[in-house]
């Protein structure tokens, strides 16, 4: 079976000569002749459809232009249009996607999802949310930012800000995030007593239980968007798995590779609206949309699923 290195896509408006391998452009045909195209899910507040699979570059200022602007492009190309920023840790990494976006002139066919306090130490006060935010519209050149996003250690005040400017229709949708554990208690509060659109929190199938048994059924509840971040585990995933074939009966979920099996597990969970998986490189977008296409997993097969990634050896110490 394929593996993740081994799969290698083409991005037709940038004409790259990029080439598939027999067996997933073989995939890749049966699933768009019967068809198939990315899932897209609601967003519970507004109704607004957004496709189910977004990208995050890598934090790295050294990255190729070029190889990003490929990335964009076979993302829209095979409809997909979320493009996060909230764990960009460096800074020069959001100035280059917004230098990007604008030099492209795509904003219109991308969902941005932004963070509202910039990389490093938290800023405390309602100025430091008010600044990043006009920082924002400034990088960005947009008139209305879609989705701009506070970690949930963030002050009462500057959710507070969030809210004004959404008010003021410059912001159309308004969002919590974490991930670490020891804070899903303040993002459960957030959730029940903050008027927001969107929580992120990281999810995957080798990191599920506090978000399944709590965080998503409330989401749910609440009538709140998910952004799933980390999808393979931060790399654990991938380390894990090895050289383990894939088992034949990934076949009925359309999965090719296992990236689309992790993939594919994060997004049959109803509660998720969009996956967020980080990549610098066409080829592995063009594998994640994938996992966006064609059949998901039912109940029974997600807990198959998870026992099969429960059964093999802990990977080693990763960091967020």
């Amino acid at each position: 079976m394929i593996n993740r290195r081994e799969f290698v896509g083409i991005t037709a408006s940038a004409g790259a000569a990029l080439a598939l391998t027999p067996e997933l452009l073989r995939a890749l045909q049966a699933l768009q002749q019967s068809g198939g195209k990315l899932i897209q899910r609601a967003i519970p507040s507004t109704g607004e459809m957004l496709p189910v699979v977004g990208v995050q570059f890598g934090n790295s200022t050294s990255q190729d232009p070029a190889a990003l602007e490929e990335v964009l492009e076979t993302l829209i190309d095979h409809g997909g249009r979320f493009l996060d920023t909230m764990h960009q840790s460096l800074p020069g990494v959001e100035d280059l996607m917004a230098k990007l976006v604008t030099e492209l002139g795509i904003h219109d066919k991308l969902f941005l999802g932004l963070r509202c306090l910039p990389p490093g130490p938290p800023q405390p006060g309602p100025a430091a949310a008010k600044a990043q935010i006009e920082a924002l519209f400034g990088k960005f050149k947009v008139a209305k930012l879609d989705l701009v996003q506070l970690p949930v250690q963030a002050e009462p005040t500057q959710f507070a800000v969030l809210k004004e400017v959404q008010k003021e229709g410059r912001i159309r949708y308004i969002g919590a995030t974490v991930i670490s554990d020891d804070r899903y208690p303040a993002l459960e509060a957030i959730m029940r007593n903050e008027p927001i659109d969107f929580i992120g929190v990281d999810y995957a199938i080798d990191n599920r239980a506090v978000v399944e048994e709590k965080i998503l059924p409330l989401a749910q509840e609440r009538k709140i968007g998910v952004v799933a971040y980390f999808p393979f585990g931060v790399g654990s995933l991938f380390q894990r798995v090895g050289t383990t074939p894939l088992p034949e009966w990934a076949a009925d979920l359309d999965a090719k590779t296992w990236a689309q099996f992790f993939l594919k597990y994060v997004i049959s969970h109803p509660a998720v609206t969009v996956v967020r998986a980080g990549t610098s490189q066409a080829k592995h977008m063009l594998e994640n949309i994938g996992g966006g296409i064609g059949r998901l997993p039912d109940e029974a097969t997600r807990e198959r699923m998870a026992a099969l990634v429960d059964s093999w050896p802990k990977a080693g110490p990763v960091g967020k």
